[in-house]
């Protein structure tokens, strides 16, 4: 994933400060507490884990695969269920 995000920050022009990146996804430990929810997010983080040997992350893993893929900011914007919006920033 690190791969990945640094070759989309690579792309974006030095010069561009209207440059973002757009990522729809789960974040683990969403403001969302109920038992449903928690259950929801564990299930797909097993998934996850037993399909494609990856995992849902929560905001502390996200801000550091950011950061070291050098990126300057991002938002997290809970949207539906217990998907969320993440805008990354050059």
């Amino acid at each position: 994933m690190r791969k990945i995000l640094k070759r989309y920050k690579e792309a974006i022009p030095i010069n561009n400060k209207k440059g973002e990146m757009i990522i729809i996804d789960m974040i683990m430990e969403n403001r969302k507490k109920d038992k449903e929810s928690i259950e929801t997010q564990l299930f797909f983080d097993m998934l996850m884990m037993v399909l494609t040997t990856g995992r849902e992350r929560n905001e502390k893993e996200w801000a550091k695969l950011f950061l070291d893929s050098g990126f300057s900011d991002f938002k997290i914007t809970p949207i539906i269920s217990l998907r969320s919006l993440i805008e990354v920033y050059p």
